[in-house]
C-alpha cells in the first residue's frame, strides 16, 4: 500500500486552545457553559441517529436546547471525556457515559466520539458518531 505524500496539516492555535477549553469544561460538567461559551450562532449540529429533538440542527438556540433536553431527560451517573484530539481545524473528543433516562428508570452505558470544527476560535460544526 502506497502511503499519501502529502502531510496532513498539524492542529491551529485556535482548533487547540477550544477543544482544551471544551474537553476541560465537559470533565467538570459545565457541558452547557461549554455550548454557551465555545460554539458559534451558526452551529450546526448532527447527531447519528435521529430522535424528536435530535437529528440535525442548526444555531445556537437549538444546540442549547438539544443539550437541555438531553440532561433533562437523563441524570449522569458518571462521565469521562478524553482528548482533544486534533487534525487541521477539526479535533475529536472521546466520551463515555454511564446514565439513568429519568422517566423510565432505565440505566444505559453509551460511548460516542464527537468531531468538532473550529472556525475564528468558535465550534461551527458538531457531529456525533455512535451507536445504540
Amino acid at each position: 500500500m502506497e502511503m499519501s505524500k502529502e502531510t496532513p496539516v498539524g492542529p491551529s492555535k485556535d482548533t487547540m486552545e477550544v477543544g482544551r477549553k471544551l474537553v476541560e469544561l465537559c470533565k467538570k460538567g459545565d457541558n452547557m457553559k461549554a455550548v454557551e461559551t465555545l460554539y458559534s450562532p451558526d452551529i450546526e449540529s448532527i447527531e447519528a441517529m435521529q430522535m424528536p429533538g435530535m437529528g440535525k440542527e442548526k444555531g445556537l438556540e437549538a444546540a442549547i436546547k438539544k443539550n437541555r433536553m438531553w440532561m433533562d431527560e437523563n441524570e449522569v451517573n458518571s462521565m469521562s471525556v478524553e482528548g482533544p484530539f486534533p487534525l487541521g481545524d477539526r479535533f475529536a473528543v472521546h466520551y463515555k457515559y454511564d446514565t439513568t433516562n429519568r422517566k423510565s428508570k432505565e440505566r444505559m452505558k453509551m460511548e460516542e466520539v464527537a468531531l468538532y470544527q473550529v472556525k475564528n476560535g468558535k465550534i461551527v460544526k458538531e457531529e456525533f458518531f455512535y451507536t445504540m
